[in-house]
């Protein structure tokens, strides 16, 4: 008996643990499938997402944590400063930096530790990938300009009211930490202050010109399968078109071979010039920009600064990046990729989310929250959506919750800021995504 009292914790999870492991559904079709899926999503996540958007993410943090002041910070987003600004700048970041749920984590982790109050943080964390001009642009033009306008609208919004809703459910530590800062000395800039703004300039300009997205040629519209209601869109440029299939390689340089019987419009796009030109000289641009940024990195700053601002940078990698891939894994293994399964199958989410009822806008906002979005994603697959009836309202709500949080997400914010907090910040955007999409629909 005193053995089974001292271990049985231990001995559960080994017992737990063998019986999923020896009941393990291998060469079950739509398990098999939703483990290809996982994998197939975390190796499409580590390509297109890792090096060119968490990397420079990473960096930024570190130098956020190592080059400005805790007493700036606190200054102009602790909990004392001036609310308009800070809940202002917070709330349009999101038009500057085209972020997604995962890459915006480490500037959050960043200005949070160092001293942001935690209403214009949150702000901050939810506005980063909700107002990506981008993913605006494309609503408004895919599923509708009231569509567009109501998700750039409510996403500045909301941004604030999810922040202002943080503050005030944890005052009285907002009120503790702002009482900490005012005993803080601020110590004396090492450098001048336009310097410490080109520096981040230049970082800021290498992660969004790296990441500027190839436009298509082609628009697709397709079935996701013979006799199929769901539909999907694909972005491109045609391979080859047979009278039995037109192979279309996306932005991202995947290809997609889509049966004739199955396409239903093949559409040829406008291209914008000043996009394209940016397009076509992006590499020229983060090159200088490169330049520029490792001739500051040498004469501004010291041997010691540099090495510290790396480990800095190593510290966020090591806590934000294991977490990411972990949940881009279980993302994959549940809810499969755009266009394709996983476990869950996308009957049961489309036979749920028409109408405009409360249960539809509930959970298309909770199943928002957990799917992985990459950026611009969750346009074609909410037009595929609402081409099996999904309804306008659960479709912002979606909008609203989806971009902005995931499962990887949530998994790397508990670990900066806690269990707690974690759980009423998600349980805010789903309330307020819930909410809109209501009243979305009950008027469109």
């Amino acid at each position: 008996m005193d053995f089974l009292k001292k271990n049985w914790k231990m001995l559960s999870l080994i017992i737990g643990g063998f019986l999923i492991c020896f009941y393990l559904p291998v060469g079950v079709g739509r398990f098999d499938n939703a483990v290809t899926e996982s994998l197939a999503l975390v190796k499409w996540y580590a390509r297109e997402h890792v090096l060119l958007c968490l990397v420079p993410a990473f960096f930024i943090a570190g130098a956020i944590a190592c080059f400005v002041s805790q007493g700036s910070v606190m200054k102009y987003l602790g909990p004392k400063a001036n609310k308009v600004l800070a809940y202002g700048v917070a709330s349009i970041s999101g038009t500057i930096l085209a972020v997604c749920s995962c890459t915006v984590l480490p500037l959050f982790a960043g200005i949070y530790r160092m001293g942001a109050g935690l209403g214009p943080a949150c702000a901050f964390l939810y506005s980063g990938p909700a107002i990506n001009i981008l993913a605006i642009i494309l609503t408004a033009r895919i599923l509708g300009m009231e569509m567009g306008i109501a998700r750039a609208v409510g996403a500045i919004l909301f941004s604030v009211v999810i922040g202002v809703s943080m503050h005030l459910i944890y005052r009285k530590e907002e009120t503790a930490k702002a009482n900490a800062a005012a005993v803080m000395p601020d110590t004396k800039p090492s450098r001048p202050l336009w310097k410490n703004a080109a520096f981040f300039a230049a970082m800021v300009g290498i992660l969004v010109f790296a990441n500027w997205a190839k436009t298509g040629d082609i628009r697709a519209v397709f079935l996701c399968c013979p006799g199929g209601l769901t539909t999907y869109t694909v972005e491109g440029s045609v391979v080859e078109q047979t009278d039995d299939t037109v192979l279309i390689t996306d932005r991202a340089g995947a290809e997609h071979a889509i049966p004739a019987a199955q396409l239903k419009e093949l559409e040829t796009l406008d291209k914008n010039n000043v996009y394209e030109a940016i397009l076509n000289a992006k590499w020229a641009v983060v090159t200088a920009l490169l330049v520029i940024f490792g001739a500051m990195l040498i004469f501004w700053f010291n041997k010691s600064e540099r090495i510290e601002w790396v480990e800095s940078s190593w510290g966020f990698a090591k806590q934000i990046l294991p977490l990411l891939l972990l949940g881009v894994l279980a993302a994959g293994f549940f809810l499969g990729r755009p266009a394709h399964e996983g476990i869950i199958p996308t009957k049961w989410v489309e036979s749920t989310l028409s109408g405009n009822s409360i249960w539809a806008n509930l959970f298309a906002s909770v199943a928002g929250a957990f799917m992985y979005f990459a950026t611009l994603t969750e346009v074609p697959i909410l037009q595929g959506l609402m081409g099996a009836g999904m309804g306008k309202g659960p479709a912002l709500a979606l909008l609203l919750a989806g971009p902005a949080l995931s499962l990887p997400n949530m998994l790397v914010i508990r670990s900066v800021m806690g269990t707690q907090k974690t759980i009423v910040f998600v349980c805010l955007v789903i309330i307020i995504a819930t909410l809109s999409g209501i009243t979305f629909g009950a008027f469109f």
